[in-house]
């Protein structure tokens, strides 16, 4: 769900760097990228366990 949720924002922001809004593209590739930071340490914490 994380990832997905990550590629939701990544494609969101490209969409708007496209567009010409680049804060909006700027936070929206923020987003994607703590959630794919929380989803790869999620992921090393499942495996570990």
């Amino acid at each position: 769900m994380l990832i997905e949720l990550a590629v939701l924002f990544l494609v969101l922001a490209l969409v708007a760097y496209v567009l010409g809004a680049r804060s909006i593209a700027g936070f929206s590739m923020n987003i994607a990228k703590w959630l794919i930071i929380i989803f790869v340490i999620v992921a090393i914490v499942a495996f570990i366990l």
